[in-house]
């Protein structure tokens, strides 16, 4: 059983979905299951990926790591994300480019993620 929000990746060509609608089906993709990619809540290791969110009026920052994170071409972070009570802000990123993400917003923070090439998934804590 899928849930919304839930993350998949394939194992054979990278591909990543979001559930956006709630089903019974398995995820398949090049012949195998998807990958559930499961949220990391606590830093593991010397690399720093939690996101960090800092609120200031309606401006809403998402710093990724306490020291900031390499943004590199083989080890980066892919894309940052806001969910809120009325839906997902999400910025995707590039090699070179901070790892951070500003958006407008209005309305309650439930979390923020983030996912690393390497690393996989990261959120803050519900």
């Amino acid at each position: 059983m899928t849930e919304q929000k839930q993350i998949y990746k394939c194992e054979v060509c990278g591909n990543i979905v979001e559930v956006l609608h709630e089903g019974a089906g398995e995820l398949v993709c090049c012949g195998q299951p998807m990958k559930l990619l499961e949220e990391k809540v606590e830093e593991q290791g010397k690399e720093k990926h939690l996101p960090v969110i800092e609120k200031k009026d309606k401006v809403v920052k998402v710093k990724v790591g306490s020291v900031p994170h390499p943004m590199e071409e083989k080890h980066y972070i892919e894309w940052i994300e806001v969910q809120t009570e009325k839906g997902i802000f999400r910025k995707f990123l590039k090699p070179g480019e901070k790892p951070e993400a500003e958006f407008e917003i209005r309305e309650n923070i439930l979390q923020a993620r983030e996912y690393c090439n390497i690393h996989s998934l990261w959120a803050t804590k519900k």
